[in-house]
């Protein structure tokens, strides 16, 4: 538990860095440049100790890293890619919905039937996702609130943010579940290693193909992109998967709430970015539908 209440400050950094780096780099390259430092950090580490274990991981353990590592650079091009277009605090909470998609696609994936309390969780943060929608595109004019046509709503550059967070956050459910299924079998370095590697590999590739260049920034820039690689990510993220291996991801889920508080916190000191109250209550829901869901999760699993 200690784990994953530092892994939650460091990851409530992220959209904060990730906004200043956003003032000299495209997300694409953030994105890349955070994944790959990483990796090339805990590259020497692992070559002196787990070269014997990646070197016995089986075919199946293998494909599996690389999926996961091909999820998360799409979670991280997605949602890096949102914060161009909404705010800190619609992002970080819509990006959180990650451990209700995991609910919803683990009859599937993972054969765990879903409850029928998780399916009320679902409906309130589906509810919440609307609101905040809504909150960014509409405004309010003393009592009454009005809205664009439909057609405006869905070209408006928050709603597109909005949609890249949740993209995010579907492509972070995959990330965990096969987190959960590998973990347990693989040591912690042996895991970040592999699927690090493989999402820095994918972002420097879209990257490139989306013309941008990999050079040329100025060192306020690179400043951004290490502390990203090392508070959110080789921090963060590692200790989430740190945690995976010994509790179960819905227990994990209940304690990644505190990240979208603790990010829109910073978000209204740092970056003055004030919640307005719709935007308030609709991440009231969708927290409280997230904990509804993953609480259900961790009494079966007890």
């Amino acid at each position: 538990m200690l784990v994953l209440a530092f892994g939650i400050l460091a990851v409530s950094f992220g959209s904060i860095f990730i906004r200043q780096a956003q003032e000299y780099a495209a997300s694409l390259v953030i994105a890349a440049y955070r994944v790959t430092i990483a990796t090339l950090l805990i590259t020497p580490i692992v070559i002196t100790r787990n070269r014997g274990e990646l070197g016995s991981l089986r075919r199946n353990q293998l494909l599996l890293a690389a999926l996961s590592g091909f999820f998360l650079a799409m979670h991280f091009a997605s949602w890096i890619s949102s914060l161009e277009y909404t705010t800190v605090a619609s992002s970080v909470v819509l990006v959180s919905t990650t451990p209700l998609w995991v609910a919803l696609l683990s009859p599937f994936i993972l054969k765990e039937p879903v409850a029928r309390v998780v399916l009320i969780g679902m409906v309130l943060a589906f509810i919440g996702v609307v609101i905040i929608g809504l909150s960014d595109t509409c405004a309010r004019q003393g009592g009454h609130i009005t809205c664009p046509a439909f057609s405006e709503f869905v070209q408006g550059r928050a709603f597109l943010g909005d949609m890249l967070a949740l993209v995010g956050a579907i492509m972070g459910a995959g990330y965990v579940m096969i987190g959960r299924k590998l973990r347990p079998g693989i040591s912690l370095m042996s895991y970040i290693f592999l699927v690090y590697g493989v999402a820095a590999v994918g972002l420097v590739i879209l990257m490139l193909a989306a013309g941008e260049s990999p050079i040329g920034y100025p060192p306020q820039a690179y400043l951004w992109f290490i502390l990203l690689a090392i508070f959110p990510q080789l921090l963060g993220h590692s200790s989430f998967n740190y945690a995976l291996g010994y509790l179960s991801a819905a227990y994990v889920s209940i304690t990644l709430l505190g990240e979208p508080i603790c990010a829109t916190i910073l978000a209204y000191l740092l970056l003055d970015e004030a919640p307005t109250p719709e935007k308030i209550f609709g991440a009231i829901l969708i927290l409280a539908g997230i904990y509804v869901a993953s609480r259900a999760e961790v009494q079966k699993t007890r």
